[in-house]
This record gives structure tokens, C-alpha cells and sequence, in this order.
């Protein structure tokens, strides 16, 4: 589709070039002018070239994470095998394909924005990101003090959010002993770097679920249970994120994400009525989203304040 554009543009400018060096050539429409017209379809030209290496990189970075997605698939499923002795079931995942797909897209109109999967569909849209303080349900973020936000991202997922998310946290948060995440979050390469120490502070402990948590409780989650045993030395990563999610220290903990994260973002949707960005460029969209999450902090610390003079 791009080329056979290129090739009409191409065309239209020989055209154009073959009536200017006429003698006899037509005249053009009112306003129109030769040189502006080939100006104008080599700048088309020259747009296609850029949305064609931003696609090819977009692809690049897709197939890596894709590749070491499959990756730790596999690994799963082989520990899986040698645990069990038995064959994994499912069908056997497929390696990722290089390249561009048919459906990549570039928008003209703001190219630093991505087609994201949301709840309302497919849309052209930036990722936005926020940690929250569990007591105060404050978001302690850097940005809104530096005000560059790093919590808008084009990235479609949040495979590699967790790293530039703590380090958005603002210097006057002393230390952070917990961190509790959805699945989005979770890559063990994620973990392991999250729970070293930086600049002497104490290093956090990661709580995320590895996979989607089922609506509801058993009857038998609700009966009190032992914790289950210690996984083995040859545990993979994830066995040991969901042993320690499955502790009675670990489900109390995370329990409280959902009640401490949901709300703020429907409180950002709904009270504040903040549901798209309406400036385009990833600069112009993290300082919108900083200005978005310092009027959240500003209501939230009136409540607080409220909340405490009734005390």
C-alpha cells in the first residue's frame, strides 16, 4: 500500500516537472502552482519514509518482547514436564514472526501515539501509569514536583513499566517495603532488578500475580489453610512469585491493590471527568497527566484534611 503510494507520488511529481519544462503547458487550477504541488508530494513522500522506519522499529521492539515472552513459555512448559513427567497440555506455542503486520498503523495527525487494546476496543491512545500509597492513596510521583512525568509511556503494554515506575517516586518517600502489581506488570527480569537496592535504600518486595486471578472465592479459600510448602532450589521465578502470593501474609497484602489503585483512577475518570488527553505529542501528554494527578493529590489531600479536623 505504501509503495504503490510512493510510485503514484513519484509519478505526479514527473508529471508535474514534464509541464513546468513545456512551453505549452496547461495552466493550473486558481491558487495552484507547480512548484508548490511537487513541494508538497515529495513532503508526502518523505512522511511515508519515516511512518515506514517508526513501523519497522515499532516491529523490532514487538518481536523481542514477543521473543522473550515464548521464551519463558517454553521454559515453563519444560519445567512443567520435568516436575510432572508428564507432557504440558495446550497446544505448543509458536515462535513470534519478525517484520511488520498488516494491521501496524502510523498516525499522521500525532505519531508519537499508539493503537492500544483498552475496554472500549482498539484506539489511538498513550499508556498512563501510577503508584499509589496505600494508607493515604496519595501518588507519590517525582514528575509532579519535576514536572516531566515519565508515567506516560507509548508503550501497548506494561511488560516494562514496573522499573521506570518506582523510579518515579519522589525522592521525600523515604523507602517503599512493598510493591503490588497485576499480571500486566510481572516479567521475572522485572523482579529481580525491582528488589535491588538503589542509593543505599532498603531494596522492596514484589507482589504480583502471574496470571489472571479468578473472579470470587472457593469455598475452600475461605476456610483457614497452612501455608504451602517452600518451593524447591530449582524453582523458577514465577512458581516462587505465586508461592509467596499464596502465603497468608502474602493474600492479605495483596488484597489490598485492587481497593487501593481501582479507585483512584475511577476517581480520575468519573469525579474528575479526565477520560482522554486533549494534547497530542508524548511531552505535551505527560505534563497534561502530571497536571491530571496533581489536582487528584490536591482533592485527596482536601479529604484527608477534612477527615482529620472531624477526628
Amino acid at each position: 500500500m505504501r509503495s504503490s503510494r510512493w510510485s503514484c507520488w513519484r509519478e505526479q511529481i514527473a508529471e508535474l516537472l514534464a509541464k513546468a519544462d513545456a512551453a505549452d503547458s496547461a495552466p493550473l487550477e486558481d491558487g495552484l502552482t507547480v512548484p508548490a504541488e511537487i513541494a508538497r508530494r515529495r513532503d508526502r513522500i518523505e512522511k511515508l519514509r519515516e511512518a515506514t522506519a517508526v513501523i519497522q522499529a515499532r516491529a523490532k521492539e514487538r518481536h523481542r518482547e514477543e521473543l522473550a515472552a515464548f521464551e519463558a513459555s517454553q521454559r515453563e512448559r519444560e519445567e512443567r514436564q520435568k516436575t510432572t513427567g508428564k507432557k504440558p497440555r495446550g497446544r505448543e506455542p509458536k515462535p513470534p514472526s519478525e517484520g511488520p503486520q498488516t494491521k501496524d498503523q502510523y498516525n499522521f495527525t500525532d505519531p508519537e501515539s499508539r493503537v492500544m487494546k483498552t475496554a472500549d476496543g482498539f484506539q489511538q491512545t498513550y499508556n498512563a501509569q501510577a503508584a499509589v500509597e496505600i494508607g493515604s492513596r496519595l501518588i507519590p510521583s517525582a514528575s509532579l514536583r519535576a514536572g516531566s512525568s515519565e508515567a506516560v509511556t507509548d508503550a501497548p503494554n506494561d511488560k516494562e513499566q514496573l522499573l521506570p515506575t518506582l523510579a518515579a517516586t519522589s525522592p521525600v518517600v523515604e523507602s517503599v517495603g512493598a510493591v503490588l502489581i497485576d499480571s500486566g506488570f510481572y516479567s521475572a527480569a522485572a523482579v529481580v532488578a525491582a528488589e535491588q537496592s538503589h542509593g543505599g535504600k532498603p531494596a522492596p518486595k514484589i507482589f504480583a500475580a502471574t496470571g489472571r486471578q479468578p473472579h470470587g472465592r472457593t469455598v475452600a479459600q475461605l476456610e483457614q489453610r497452612a501455608d504451602p510448602p517452600e518451593p524447591g532450589a530449582d524453582a523458577s521465578a514465577r512458581q516462587i512469585m505465586a508461592h509467596r502470593l499464596a502465603t497468608r501474609a502474602g493474600r492479605t497484602l495483596y488484597a489490598q491493590r485492587k481497593q487501593t489503585i481501582e479507585p483512584v483512577f475511577g476517581i480520575i475518570k468519573a469525579a474528575l471527568g479526565f477520560r482522554r488527553f486533549s494534547l497530542r505529542g508524548l511531552t505535551k501528554v505527560r505534563t497534561e497527566w502530571t497536571l491530571v494527578t496533581l489536582a487528584y493529590n490536591l482533592k485527596r489531600l482536601f479529604h484527608l484534611g477534612a477527615r482529620l479536623q472531624a477526628a
